[in-house]
């Protein structure tokens, strides 16, 4: 192998793996620019830890990352704007409810699972006014929403689509499923049971992009479970509490920490481990989800793309 090999591939393009490093280093020194100057206007207008804050820092990070993995396509692998699978393209509606669904259902089920276990019982919110409780709903579910659009944007965007199309899909998975748990180990009360679910989801995640060659029905499990989690059972998410003020409903875990997860929340719990396994089961199964034409030529390896029309 000559030194070209190294960087280049028989498609003449560059690796996947120096792919995947321009794509991670771009964006963090984009992310310490412009997040940065964001962070200190916010900072400079007393805006630190408010709802504002969250969204704001949720959207330029979202913005980022689509447009730096729109470069990277464009400049390394020839590709539209498109190929991010974060367009309107066809289905988009519909695999964005049915993420929205199926997220909801998927934290039901643990929620369910822990009830009959006896680790866990909610009642309803009598401690804030029906007013706080809306207000509540409608400002989590915003920056519940920029959140997941933005690390969707991130794990499930370039830096995965681009290993798929070099034939890596599931070792790609895998390795961006085990660092989406890493980054969440610092987390308050985080513990291994955590780790591995975060990694899990992950993965759950990963299978929805497959399916669909497109973010909108991971984008929509993803927003769906972490503020059915916190804004409507009241469960801690991934160990936070200062997101959700006023949620509809109050958790009350009994342990054991193991199942119900305790103070990190039901992500720290085997209860989640089985919802996770299987949601993405049904997902991996479901005929409903099929991906766009385009969207899935688009992502295939260049040897089996099929020629334009």
């Amino acid at each position: 192998m000559n030194i070209t090999q190294i960087f280049f591939g028989t498609d003449e393009r560059v690796r996947s793996g120096w792919r995947f490093l321009i794509f991670v280093i771009a964006f963090f020194v984009s992310a310490i620019v412009f997040g940065g100057a964001a962070a200190a206007i916010l900072i400079a207008l007393g805006r630190t830890g408010t709802p504002v804050y969250f969204v704001v820092n949720g959207v330029i990070s979202l913005i980022l990352a689509l447009v730096i993995g729109w470069l990277c396509g464009k400049y390394l692998e020839q590709l539209p704007f498109r190929a991010l699978g974060a367009s309107f393209t066809k289905g988009w509606l519909v695999n964005f409810v049915v993420g929205l669904i199926l997220g909801i259902l998927t934290l039901a089920l643990a929620a369910g699972i822990g009830m009959l276990t006896g680790g866990l019982s909610f009642s309803f919110n009598t401690s804030a006014d029906m007013s706080s409780i809306y207000w509540t709903l409608l400002i989590s579910f915003l920056i519940f929403a920029a959140a997941a659009a933005f690390e969707e944007a991130l794990f499930r965007g370039y830096i995965l689509q681009t290993f798929v199309r070099s034939g890596l899909a599931w070792p790609a998975i895998i390795f961006i499923s085990v660092f989406f748990g890493a980054v969440h180990l610092g987390n308050p009360s985080a513990n291994a049971i955590s780790s591995i679910n975060t990694a899990l989801a992950g993965i759950w995640l990963g299978i929805a992009y497959l399916k669909t060659r497109d973010l909108w029905l991971a984008f929509g499990l993803h927003l769906a479970w972490n503020w059915t989690q916190g804004s409507i059972f009241g469960i801690e998410v991934s160990g936070l509490t200062d997101i959700v003020k006023a949620p509809l409903m109050r958790e009350m875990d009994s342990g054991p920490a193991w199942i119900t997860g305790g103070d990190y929340g039901i992500e720290g719990g085997i209860i989640t481990t089985i919802a996770l396994i299987v949601s993405a089961l049904v997902i991996y199964f479901m005929p409903l989800l099929k991906p766009d034409e385009e969207l899935k030529n688009l992502s295939e390896p260049p040897a089996v793309q099929k020629p334009a029309r």
